[in-house]
């Protein structure tokens, strides 16, 4: 035996020493081959900001026992794989990454990616600061993330993304297509996640690739290409994954080696791609090679991707190539195919029979709403910026623009992280609202006192961002000694505006009185015990602190503020009350039937029945509406873990359960600015609804919360709103705050739906409101936050407010979604604060309300505080301002959607039409802004018109987008409207219906 041993050793060392070495060279330059299939491979990586680790971890690569990811290293070791081979591609999205990772290259290396990015091998695509959501977000914070984003591309590179890359939001929006779409000058938009029905429909009918025409407005000037891949957003079927550990066979070419396979892996890639082929129009497929948080070694990706466009292309069966969205665009629209025509969007999405990703509309509710308040406190921060004038040194509002575009991220906003993670995204906006605090107040105090130094008295000027809980502490200050409190309310929108201010405070001796120092009229109303209850909880929470006084009352009066500016109030200690005390009337069950209680001192009227002391009436005395109107509360039963669970993604409901006040006592307030009813639904439902003076409609505030669990039941809780409007299974809900899409119960307008979830699958996200019509009358709601809504029952609307859930919904998040808020050792369910906006109008007639009051909640009215000494008249040089023409508001139809300050004089300006066509009979119509007048304290010297985006020339994007065929269309298809040329002598700016249009103004001082 030792002597055959011998000999086999002896003959394995002359094979070992007769085999040559041989450096392998892969071709790789393919390039399109016409009349081949042809495979494009797009390397990817999907890199969450945030989602089961945050943004930071995710990028050092921390935390690795939670998911291992680190972003550093997938940069890192992709530019480097590029640089190695020139053929090689790769595409980027989130700029809140790369711009970190950008910052810490030295200039040899940022030379190099720059040399990247200009060859093509590097892509920055869509080019967002993350890749947002696309149903909770607001138009205007989608719009701002992927300025901010597109503003360092254009900065470090001089490029302008062509391409949009939504691959991983859970549906897909009609504002997402037109506006973050075409009008930000992309030529195609590619997705991931579309319903299953309709994918399996649109793979038959080879429909995954679309013209989508998402504005019926803008028609065909905002269509773009728009597809959908056959599976997600990864490699094909068949083991095309290639990081590390991943378990796809590599290409093993070298036949000195055991387990060669080029044959098996060449059919493999030649199948995959015939299979795409069959489900895709034209002789090009393309192939998403990467996933979450890959190439960590690229190297690993890119040589096996070698190895297949060298050994398929020898096959010469079809033709493999690397590849970018962009090249894969250009060569489809090289084809002469015509396409199919989409319209509306892609909500909503869901992944099986029982999984509708419709309970994220509403997951982590507060945060929504923080995001919310700070998106209008943001735009409001940069007006006063340019007002003041912007500093190189100091405060600025870009931490909070930083914070506000990495929550967009689609598992930000939409509340589907971690919970530590969504702590994160809270903490980076409050340390945003900080530094954005202190630029507000800076403007306010140099606005006030127009001098030299004027910022340094700043520190004066205090703001309440906790005055939603009843925390204010400036206004709770003791008056009597003679002090006066100033109130300075600032007006973000362009028009004059009217609106009630209420705050806590500690006496009933008061008294308000405008800048001229004439009395306004006030009311002082008691605060409940539930408001300080949450008040004194939630302030310990979130300052580590208890609040050092407790307020006893609201003190309410209404503030009249010029477009653009601010008005000053002046609120002082009397010897005795001044204000309207309002007292409380008790009304407890059971009544007389025909004993109803009434609401309302101005036109709008809320009837509530005494007998069961529920809302039963909405009568407005000056628009002749009188009906049926009542609302209730209710929970749906979140289905456990035994099958698809409700969770942070999944709606699925496991029956609907009324929630019935055990008492339906109600209690009234009645003051001469308006008129308030409290309910208390049960021990975590209170309801405060009022009717002002002076408005049409009815503000519903709610808190909800702790929700119980202790029966082991998750619920989400939602209200109903119920009329004898006969809707017909349909109702509208707003696409991002912007278009309202037409809704069909239990149905689809691109395939025949198969109905297995009637609620859930017919839940919609809301982020301004929704409405229900008949020939005589509409019903609206609006929202101060996105939520979903939906309408199951004809007549009827429905709002989700609030989820508490015990099990996870298997979708990656890998926790139940059941949020606590805690105070030392104690947890408590989170309570969630508030409201909705109740309106009934005549048909037609609802839009006005949607649209004006609509940006008045986006837009709530700025207050901050400064203390004076009573002795003292007011000292302030100017106690009223317009930031434009004071006698000057913009048109009822046009809202001003950005007004930043650049550098060097410029300022980034964004003017919308608000309506839709044929929305209002005398407001769908073109309408003009006199930039003279909205500039009048400066001179511009000269105004260019720029894409959504403001990265290029508005008249260079049109000449380069690319006009696609539409299948069944007409040569002389009519083009919508758009506003003309701006006349550089006139400056008059012509907006058309749901029109926006982005400039940069240069400006003198």
């Amino acid at each position: 035996m030792a002597d055959i041993r011998v000999f086999v050793v002896l003959i394995l060392s002359v094979i070992c020493v007769c085999v040559e070495s041989k450096y392998m060279i892969y071709d790789t330059a393919q390039g399109v081959v016409k009349g081949k299939l042809n495979v494009h491979l797009v390397p990817h990586s999907h890199d969450d900001v945030g989602w089961l680790k945050t943004v930071d971890q995710y990028y050092v690569g921390s935390s690795n026992t939670i998911q291992a990811a680190c972003v550093q290293n997938i940069l890192d070791s992709t530019i480097q794989a590029l640089l190695a081979d020139k053929n090689r591609k790769f595409i980027y999205v989130e700029q809140a990454f790369f711009q970190r990772w950008w910052r810490e290259q030295s200039v040899a290396t940022q030379a190099k990616v720059k040399r990247l990015v200009s060859s093509g091998q590097l892509e920055m695509i869509n080019g967002g600061w993350c890749m947002h959501d696309e149903a909770a977000p607001h138009y205007i914070d989608m719009i701002d993330q992927t300025t901010y984003g597109h503003k360092f591309i254009k900065e470090q590179f001089n490029v302008t993304p062509r391409v949009g890359w939504q691959i991983d939001p859970f549906g897909h929006s009609a504002v997402q297509a037109y506006l973050l779409g075409a009008e930000v000058g992309f030529d195609s938009l590619f997705f991931g996640r579309i319903d299953y029905q309709d994918r399996a429909k649109r793979k038959e009918d080879k429909n995954l690739e679309v013209i989508w025409r998402a504005s019926k407005s803008l028609g065909s000037s905002s269509q773009i290409f728009a597809g959908a891949f056959p599976e997600n957003y990864e490699p094909p079927p068949g083991g095309f994954y290639f990081e590390v550990n991943d378990e796809s066979p590599v290409v093993q070419d070298d036949i000195n080696l055991f387990d060669y396979n080029v044959k098996e892996r060449v059919n493999d890639f030649v199948d995959a791609a015939l299979s795409q082929a069959n489900i895709t129009r034209t002789n090009h497929v393309m192939w998403t090679m990467g996933t979450d948080f890959k190439y960590q070694y690229a190297e690993s990706w890119f040589r096996n991707m070698d190895k297949f466009i060298h050994h398929v292309n020898k096959d010469g069966r079809v033709n493999a190539l690397y590849s970018t969205p962009s090249i894969y665009t250009d060569a489809k629209h090289a084809e002469t195919d015509t396409w199919s025509l989409k319209k509306d969007d892609y909500f909503p999405y869901a992944s099986d029979i029982n999984t509708y990703w419709t309970g994220y509309f509403t997951s982590r509710p507060a945060l929504k709403g923080y995001v919310r308040m700070l998106s209008g406190y943001y735009l409001a921060a940069r007006q006063l910026e340019v007002m003041k004038g912007r500093k190189k040194t100091g405060p600025a509002t870009e931490y909070l623009g930083d914070a506000l575009g990495i929550a967009q991220h689609h598992d930000a906003v939409s509340g589907t992280s971690q919970q530590h993670v969504a702590n994160d995204y809270a903490k980076r906006l409050a340390i945003g609202y900080k530094e954005a605090e202190k630029v507000v107040a800076e403007s306010i105090a140099c606005m006030i006192s127009p001098k030299p130094g004027c910022a340094s008295s700043a520190t004066n000027i205090q703001q309440c961002p906790l005055l939603n809980i009843s925390n204010c502490p400036p206004t709770e200050a003791d008056l009597s000694s003679g002090k006066k409190l100033i109130v300075v309310v600032y007006n973000s929108l362009g028009w004059k505006r009217s609106d009630v201010i209420r705050l806590p405070v500690a006496s009933e001796n008061l008294a308000v009185y405008d800048s001229s120092e004439k009395e306004v009229e006030s009311q002082i109303l008691p605060i409940i015990n539930e408001s300080i209850s949450i008040r004194n909880y939630y302030t310990i929470a979130y300052t580590g602190k208890s609040p050092k006084s407790t307020p006893k009352y609201w003190l309410a009066f209404t503030a009249d503020v010029p477009a653009l500016g601010y008005s000053t109030y002046i609120i002082s200690s009397t010897k005795k009350p001044a204000s309207t005390y309002v007292k409380e009337e008790f009304y407890t069950r059971p009544r007389n039937g025909k004993d109803d209680i009434k609401i309302g001192t101005g036109n709008l009227k809320l009837i509530y029945s005494g007998s069961e002391g529920k809302l039963s009436q909405y009568v407005n005395s000056r628009s002749s509406i009188e009906a049926s109107l009542k609302q209730s509360y209710s929970y749906y039963a979140g289905f456990d873990g035994s099958g698809q669970a409700s969770g942070a993604y999944i709606f699925r409901p496991d029956g609907d359960h009324p929630i019935v006040s055990q008492k339906q006592n109600l209690t009234v307030l009645r003051g001469t600015i308006y008129d308030e009813v409290h309910q208390k639904i049960n021990n975590w439902i209170y309801q405060i609804t009022r009717v002002y003076k002076n408005k049409e409609h009815a503000e519903v505030e709610f808190t909800v919360g702790p929700i119980p669990t202790e029966d082991g039941v998750g619920k989400e809780i939602t209200t109903k709103i119920t009329t004898t409007i006969r809707s017909n299974k349909t109702f509208y809900s707003d696409s991002n705050g912007r278009d309202f899409i037409k809704r069909v119960r239990n149905y689809r307008a691109d395939w025949d739906l198969e109905v297995n979830e009637p609620i859930a699958g017919n839940y919609y996200p809301i982020n301004l409101g929704m409405y229900i019509k008949d020939e005589k009358s509409e019903l609206s709601v609006l929202v101060d936050r996105s939520v979903g809504g939906s309408s199951i029952v004809d007549g009827q609307l429905e709002l989700m407010l609030h989820r508490r859930l015990l099990y996870d919904d298997g979708k990656g998040v890998a926790e139940a979604l059941d949020e606590q808020v805690c105070v030392g050792a104690e947890c408590r369910g989170l309570a969630v604060q508030g409201k909705y906006y109740i309106r009934m109008d005549p048909l037609g007639e609802g839009a006005k309300w949607r649209r004006s009051y609509g940006q008045e909640i986006y837009s709530p009215l700025l207050l901050a505080f400064t203390e004076q000494d009573g002795n003292k008249g007011t000292n302030f040089q100017v106690s009223k301002i317009s930031g434009m023409d004071f006698n000057y508001s913009l048109p009822d139809n046009v809202a001003l959607l950005t007004l930043q300050d650049l550098e060097d004089g410029k300022i980034l300006l964004r003017l919308a039409h608000l309506y839709e066509t044929g929305e209002d009979k005398d407001l769908s119509v073109i309408t003009n802004v006199e930039l003279k007048k909205l500039f009048a304290k400066r001179k511009i010297t000269k105004v260019s018109e720029m894409s959504l985006s403001a990265n290029q020339g508005r008249a260079e994007m049109e000449k380069k987008r690319l006009v696609w065929k539409v299948e069944g269309s007409k040569n002389d298809e009519t083009t919508s409207q758009r506003g003309g040329p701006v006349d550089p002598q006139k400056l008059v700016v012509e907006l058309a219906p749901m029109e926006i249009r982005t400039f940069i103004v240069t400006v003198g001082n």
